[in-house]
């Protein structure tokens, strides 16, 4: 086997650590979780927990910042896609609502930011300062499929990306809190129906039914 350099293990080290504190934060919570819990879940000693983090809530701000860069990604790949924007936005809420029904400890840790974030305000301008600036990466994803649609959006980019933000917050609570009564579509037609209602407040679609041929048609799919 390939030996490993010191920056290499210092790298799996700190995956390992990111995936320990995951487990244990969605098992016990943030305020409840030690460090300790954390280094021996990964399989190490507290002062290889130190080596990489200074603290579990800079370890907890490492996680989001992962979750968020994967995010983007996906918005990113969905608004590639060769589809009318309303298809778009409906294939990338049903992804979202995938993604988060299929990792509970995620949709667990995800509330469990919101919650610490209320009793610590440092912690709370950290994550402030993380979600306004995946918000901003919503908004550019957004102008860039406008433009490679040939419209420009009407009102500002970035409160369409607040709105999508704070709709799929809303969807993964009540997916958590009663995943019975919550429809696997959910996302993705609030989506569909905000990206139809965007289309027609710029004048490419008509007020007609979805479906209907009009402006939509000759603006076509993004390129």
């Amino acid at each position: 086997m390939k030996r490993l350099s010191r920056k290499e293990q210092q790298a799996q080290t700190r995956e390992c650590l990111l995936k320990a504190a995951g487990r244990v934060f969605s098992r016990h919570g943030m305020a409840q979780a030690s460090v300790e819990q954390v280094a021996a879940e990964a399989g190490f000693t507290k002062g290889a927990f130190y080596a990489n983090f200074k603290s579990k809530e800079e370890l907890f701000l490492a996680i989001l910042d992962e979750r968020f860069a994967e995010r983007v990604r996906v918005l990113d790949e969905f608004l590639a896609i060769e589809a009318a924007p309303e298809d778009q936005a409906r294939a990338a809420g049903l992804e979202f609502q995938d993604y988060v029904r299929g990792d509970p400890e995620w949709e667990r840790l995800f509330f469990e930011f919101a919650a610490h974030a209320a009793r610590n305000e440092d912690f709370r301008q950290e994550l402030v300062a993380r979600y306004r600036t995946l918000i901003d990466r919503i908004a550019e994803a957004l102008q860039r499929g406008a433009d490679q649609a040939g419209f420009a959006p009407p009102g500002d980019p970035r409160l369409l990306a607040l709105a999508i933000f704070a709709a799929g917050n809303g969807v993964a609570l009540q997916q958590l809190l009663d995943p019975e009564d919550t429809p696997d579509e959910l996302m993705g037609g609030l989506l569909e129906l905000l990206t139809l209602g965007v289309l027609v407040k710029a004048g490419v679609l008509s007020g007609a039914a979805p479906g209907a041929a009009g402006p939509a048609a000759a603006a076509g799919p993004p390129r």
